[in-house]
C-alpha cells in the first residue's frame, strides 16, 4: 500500500516543533490515529519508520517532537541534556504531548474519538505521563519506556495502558516495575505489562548494539512486541 508523508511544524508555548505525518491515501477515512513519541535522540529515522509501518496497517500516524526543531542531539551527552530538560517539568511534558495529540485529532483524515499514543524509551515514559494525566485517549503503549514518575496517577486513567518491557532492562529494574504496578493497582487502571525474556533496553531499535551497556536490539522481542501492539490497537479501535 502506498504511504504518503507530510512534514510540517506546530507550536507549544514558545517552542516550534516538527511534525511528521504518515497515512495511506487509498483508505477511506476518517481513520484511527496514533501519535508516536521518539527516543532520547529526538524524532529520527527509527520512529519515522514505525510511523510508516503504522500507516501501512491503516492508521494515520504522527511523529511528535518533544524537544523543538532547534534541539537535535548529536551525542549521548546532548541527548541526556535534552531529555532531562523535558522530564524535569512533568506538567509541561504532558501539555506538550497533549498538543501533538490535538494536532492529530484535528486532522481531517483522523477519527478524533479513536486516537492512541505509543512511545519508545524516553517516549514510552512520555505516553505513560499522558495516561496518568487523565488525557482522553483510547490507549497508550510504552516500548521499553521509563516507568518512574514524580506525579503518580490520582484517578483511574481514561486510557488503557500496555507496557512492553525487556525483562533484563538495567535502567528499569524490578523495583521500578513493582512501583509502577502498585501505582496502576491503586487507581484501578486498565493495564497490561509484558516482559520479554533476555531483552534489555532499546530492544526495538536496530541501531542499539551495546549489550554490555544494557541497550541492544533483540529481533525476537521486537517482533513479539509489535504483534502485541497490533492486538492492543485492534482491541482499542474495534
Amino acid at each position: 500500500m502506498p504511504v504518503q508523508i507530510e512534514e510540517f511544524q506546530y507550536r507549544h508555548e514558545d517552542r516550534t516543533l516538527a511534525g511528521h505525518l504518515a497515512w495511506n491515501p487509498e483508505l477511506a477515512g476518517p481513520l484511527p490515529g496514533v501519535v508516536l513519541v521518539h527516543e532520547w535522540f529526538g524524532p529520527g529515522e527509527n520512529v519515522k519508520r514505525r510511523a510508516r509501518m503504522l500507516a501501512e496497517l491503516g492508521y494515520v500516524a504522527l511523529v511528535a517532537d518533544m524537544y523543538g526543531v532547534d534541539v537535535r542531539p548529536s551525542n549521548v551527552g546532548e541527548a541526556a541534556v535534552a531529555m532531562n530538560d523535558v522530564l524535569a517539568d512533568r506538567p509541561r511534558l504532558r501539555a506538550r504531548l497533549a498538543t501533538a495529540v490535538a494536532v492529530l485529532q484535528a486532522d481531517r483524515r483522523v477519527d478524533a474519538r479513536r486516537v492512541a499514543a505509543i512511545g519508545y524509551c524516553f517516549g514510552g515514559g512520555c505516553v505513560l505521563e499522558l495516561a496518568r494525566s487523565g488525557a482522553t485517549l483510547a490507549g497508550v503503549i510504552s516500548f521499553h519506556g521509563g516507568l518512574h514518575t514524580t506525579l503518580p496517577a490520582k484517578a483511574t486513567p481514561l486510557a488503557k495502558i500496555l507496557v512492553l518491557h525487556g525483562a533484563e532492562d538495567p535502567f528499569v529494574d524490578a523495583q521500578k516495575v513493582n512501583a509502577f504496578m502498585d501505582e496502576m493497582r491503586a487507581v484501578h487502571a486498565d493495564w497490561q505489562l509484558v516482559h520479554y525474556g533476555n531483552a534489555v533496553h532499546a530492544f526495538t531499535n536496530p541501531q542499539a548494539a551495546d549489550l554490555a551497556g544494557g541497550m541492544c536490539f533483540d529481533a525476537k522481542a521486537d517482533a513479539r512486541s509489535w504483534a502485541h501492539m497490533q492486538l492492543f490497537l485492534s482491541e482499542l479501535f474495534a
